[in-house]
């Protein structure tokens, strides 16, 4: 039996284009029916990592950070919705949706990864702001999603206070940066080679094909 193939995604809970890769990438694994030979771990990025805790208005920030026009940014939704419904996704894009601050939430990733849970943990909060309108920076939202994948809220909660915990994510997010990883999604695989962006699921299949043959 060839060893598992080691897939790293260095992604963040409010970024559609992860969402849509990662969904991609689950795709090209159950067409190849490689489902047992795959081994997932979400790395921590923060696209916004100095937002405050009051979060700030979806359309203002992508003005500011991007330097996108309403009707731009209008587009570019459109065109993620279309993308997410693809793949059984809901994208609701609304005129009061605002980014938050993600850093407790790559905490809680990290706790749910010795559970066996991080995948479901980061589909269930990315739905939580994608498709729900929730803020994932509220604790509320946090502890739901939690107890929503079956995970000890409290416990997993208390790690959020915890400056070991908070450390650990950060160093992961310093290491991932000092690699190079300055867009996500980035995904790795084997920790040899990588693509960066929600590539079409053909390209998956492709770069999977390869690693399997060189896994052998």
């Amino acid at each position: 039996m060839a060893d598992k193939i080691k897939i790293d995604i260095v992604s963040d809970v409010v970024c559609p284009w992860c969402t849509i890769g990662f969904k991609r990438l689950e795709k090209a694994i159950a067409d190849l029916g490689i489902q047992d030979q795959v081994e997932i771990e979400w790395q921590p990025f923060e696209l916004n990592p100095n937002m405050p805790v009051e979060g700030q208005n979806v359309q203002e920030h992508i003005a500011e950070k991007y330097g996108s026009t309403l009707e731009q940014q209008k587009e570019s939704q459109q065109h993620m919705v279309e993308a997410g419904a693809e793949l059984g996704f809901t994208f609701d894009y609304y005129d009061e949706m605002r980014m938050g601050n993600t850093f407790d939430a790559h905490v809680l990733l990290d706790y749910a990864k010795d559970f066996g849970k991080q995948t479901e943990l980061n589909m269930r909060l990315t739905t939580a702001f994608f498709s729900e309108r929730k803020d994932v920076s509220k604790r509320e939202v946090l502890k739901q999603a939690l107890k929503d994948v079956g995970l000890n809220a409290e416990e997993a909660l208390a790690k959020l206070d915890d400056d070991d915990a908070r450390y650990e994510v950060k160093s992961k997010e310093s290491s991932w940066q000092s690699l190079g990883v300055s867009s996500v999604p980035t995904i790795v695989f084997n920790r040899k080679s990588a693509v960066t962006g929600a590539q079409p699921v053909d390209v998956f299949k492709q770069v999977l094909t390869e690693v399997i043959k060189n896994n052998k």
